[in-house]
C-alpha cells in the first residue's frame, strides 16, 4: 500500500499556524518487513533518509531542553502554551526516532554508537555553557540558544514540506518508513511558526537571524554529510566512498527525487539571510494536519 498526499501541496493556508493548539501525537510502526535499502534501487538516497533518524534524537531533546529552560522567562501565555506543544511534540519524535535506532538500524546489523557519540559530544556544548553561567548571563546564552533553535527548525520545516511533496509514491518506497518521516515531518510544519516567536520575543533581530542562519547551515549539512558517510561505510553491500564520490551518489540521488537536492536545500538556507523572512511560509499547516489525521501508524495508534 502507498501512502498519497492528501491535499494539494500550494503553500497557501487555510489559516495561521497560531489558530492550531499544538499537541502531542502518538504513533505505531513496526519495522520487521523494512529493508535496509528502503528506496529500491537507491540505497545512498535510503542512508541519507535514514541519517535523520540518527541526529534527530539529539537534536530534539536539546530543542526541549532548551526551551523548557526559557520558559522561565517567557511572560507571554499565549507562547508558554506554544512551547508547551512544542516540547510534547519534540519528546515523541525523539522516543520514535530511538526506536527506529534499536529496531532498524541495529536490526540490520549497523551500531550508530560512535556516530551517536559525537552527536552528544556537539550538544552537550550547549550544557556546558548553561552550567557555567548565572544570572543575566544564563538569559544571555538562552538568547544565543533560541537564534540558533530558530534556524535549526526552519531546516526541520523545509524537510518537512519536502516530505509532503515529494514523490516517493511513484518511487515505490517502503510505505512505513515514509509514512515516519512524513509523520514527522508533518508536525514540524505544524509547529514551524514557535522557535521564531521564541527567537523574536528573546530580541533577535535581522543581524542575529543571518548569523544563525550560517552557523545553523554549517552545523546541519557538515553533520548531515558525516552521517551518511557513516551509514554508507557501515553497511558491508557499499563501497566505502570518499566524499566527493558520494556527494555525486547523493546528487544522482537528488535527481531521482529520492531526497532534496543540494540547490533545493541552498536556496531554502537562503532564505534566513532576507529581511522579510518568516517560517509561516514554509510549507502549509492545513495540508500538515490533513495528514497527521490519516497517517496509517497515527490512526492505528488511536485505534
Amino acid at each position: 500500500m502507498t501512502h498519497q498526499r492528501l491535499v494539494d501541496p500550494s503553500p497557501i493556508d487555510e489559516f495561521a499556524p497560531e489558530e492550531v493548539a499544538l499537541r502531542p501525537r502518538d504513533a505505531r510502526f513496526t519495522w520487521e518487513n523494512t529493508p535496509l535499502h528502503w528506496m529500491p534501487g537507491d540505497p545512498y538516497g535510503s542512508h541519507a533518509a535514514t541519517t535523520l533518524n540518527l541526529f534527530l534524537p539529539v537534536a530534539e531533546r536539546w530543542f526541549a531542553k532548551l526551551l523548557t529552560d526559557a520558559l522561565e522567562y517567557v511572560r507571554d501565555e499565549r507562547l508558554r502554551e506554544q512551547i508547551i506543544g512544542f516540547i510534547g511534540q519534540e519528546a515523541i519524535h525523539a522516543r520514535t526516532h530511538d526506536d527506529v535506532l534499536v529496531q532498524f538500524v541495529r536490526r540490520h546489523g549497523i551500531d550508530p554508537t560512535p556516530f551517536l557519540k559525537q552527536l552528544d559530544w556537539v550538544a552537550g556544548q550547549y550544557d556546558k555553557r548553561m552550567e557555567r553561567v548565572t544570572g543575566p548571563g544564563r538569559r544571555k546564552a538562552l538568547t544565543s540558544g533560541t537564534h540558533a533553535l530558530s534556524a535549526a527548525e526552519h531546516f526541520t520545516g523545509v524537510l518537512g514540506h519536502w516530505s509532503l511533496n515529494n514523490s516517493w509514491d511513484s518511487l515505490g518506497v517502503d510505505p512505513t518508513m515514509a509514512d515516519l518521516l512524513r509523520w514527522h515531518g508533518a508536525e514540524e510544519v505544524e509547529h514551524r511558526h514557535v522557535s521564531y516567536n521564541v527567537a523574536k520575543y528573546f530580541g533577535m533581530d535581522y543581524f542575529a537571524q543571518a548569523a544563525a542562519g550560517i552557523m545553523v547551515s554549517a552545523v546541519f549539512f557538515g553533520l548531515s554529510l558525516r552521517g551518511i558517510k557513516f551509514l554508507v561505510h557501515e553497511d558491508p553491500s557499499l563501497p566505502n566512498l570518499g566524499y566527493l564520490r558520494l556527494a555525486w551518489k547523493l546528487r544522482a540521488s537528488g535527481k531521482r527525487g529520492s531526497i532534496p537536492t543540494v540547490p533545493y536545500l541552498v536556496r531554502s538556507g537562503l532564505k534566513l539571510l532576507r529581511r522579510d523572512y518568516s517560517p509561516v511560509d514554509e510549507g502549509s499547516t492545513a495540508q500538515a494536519v490533513a495528514y497527521l489525521s490519516a497517517s496509517p501508524a497515527a490512526r492505528a495508534m488511536a485505534e
